[in-house]
């Protein structure tokens, strides 16, 4: 395969608990290991709302669209990996305390419910928390709330560390630290691809594991604009950053989708440029990858290939792609997929 076929289309994929899925010509692939060590193979095809409505292309609102359907999509797959690779049966098992059986016994199943529809709501809380309330309020400690105009540039930086130290402590988990070794597979198997070389296990191992068009990269990018925009705002806003700290915080969340649709305008701008400017923003996501994937072994390389394989050739296995099946094949241009 040429490098000329490379550029016809791009694929882009998420790391899944035992397994990965890759999205490409032929659709939506997941291969997922399962208990018995056989590789779990499907093919799933999806109309997303820009397929369908023209507003859904719109430049900025197309980014808030497609961030929320990659969220919903991300998190459907991962429960369809964990149902697939018996994760889930195994954390019901030891989820199962005393105190699980006789909230059961007592109140039923729906009360279970309630009770994991509150964890999610915690857990969100938590994450705005941690990552939007606790920056600004140790800034206003650390500044006495005097460096008015650099509080967003200082906010910002502390928001960043808070970010890095965070994924650095969750990679320590042993369950965590496998998924992102199939992160690692994604990434390799990918550029094995774009490298036209052949998808065998031994050429994938040699590839490296960092991709600019990976999904860190784009959180980094959002981190760097939120920074920027929020400058912006004080800016022409002079009394914002003044104001009541839970005000502030609110406004924070008001323009995150103005700082969505600005990172995957940029994403897309990156995907089709090579230039200082781009080498700059996509840095630290790159750097970041240190942290979010690791080198997989043979077994999870599999996982990756066949993944990828079905991705690009369907569920019937395929040696090459003829001139016929390049002109057929669509453009993706959705480049903030998960990598």
């Amino acid at each position: 395969m040429s490098k000329k076929q490379c550029r016809y289309s791009s694929v882009g994929g998420q790391a899944l608990i035992e397994g990965i899925v890759m999205k490409g010509p032929k659709g939506k692939a997941m291969c997922v290991r399962l208990p018995d060590g056989t590789i779990h193979r499907e093919l799933n095809h999806r109309t997303y709302l820009k397929d369908r409505f023209a507003f859904a292309r719109i430049p900025m609102l197309r980014g808030v669209i497609t961030f929320v359907e990659t969220l919903i999509d991300s998190y459907g797959d991962l429960m369809r990996s964990a149902e697939l690779s018996g994760f889930s049966e195994l954390e019901e098992q030891e989820s199962d305390s005393k105190l699980d059986k006789w909230i059961s016994a007592h109140f039923g199943k729906w009360m279970m419910t309630v009770i994991s529809v509150f964890s999610a709501v915690l857990s969100v809380l938590l994450s705005v928390g941690i990552f939007i309330w606790l920056p600004s309020f140790l800034v206003d400690i650390v500044t006495g709330n005097n460096l008015v105009k650099l509080h967003p540039l200082f906010e910002g930086i502390l928001r960043i560390i808070i970010f890095v130290l965070y994924m650095f402590l969750v990679s320590m988990q042993k369950d965590i630290k496998r998924v992102f070794m199939y992160h690692g597979a994604e990434h390799k198997s990918i550029f094995c691809y774009e490298n036209n070389l052949e998808l065998t296990v031994e050429n994938v191992r040699k590839q490296i594991r960092f991709h600019p068009r990976c999904g860190t990269s784009f959180i980094f990018v959002m981190l760097i604009l939120s920074i920027a925009v929020s400058s912006c705002l004080v800016l022409i806003f002079p009394t914002l950053a003044t104001v009541n700290r839970l005000l502030w915080i609110l406004v924070k969340l008001l323009v995150l989708p103005v700082i969505m649709g600005l990172g995957y305008e940029f994403i897309k701008y990156a995907a089709k440029h090579d230039n200082l400017f781009v080498t700059i923003l996509a840095a630290p996501g790159l750097w970041m990858q240190r942290i979010t994937t690791k080198e997989p072994t043979d077994d999870i390389i599999e996982v990756g290939i066949e993944s990828l394989k079905v991705a690009l050739y369907g569920l019937e296995e395929k040696e090459e792609i003829t001139a016929d099946d390049i002109e057929m094949m669509p453009k993706f241009e959705d480049t903030n997929e998960e990598h």
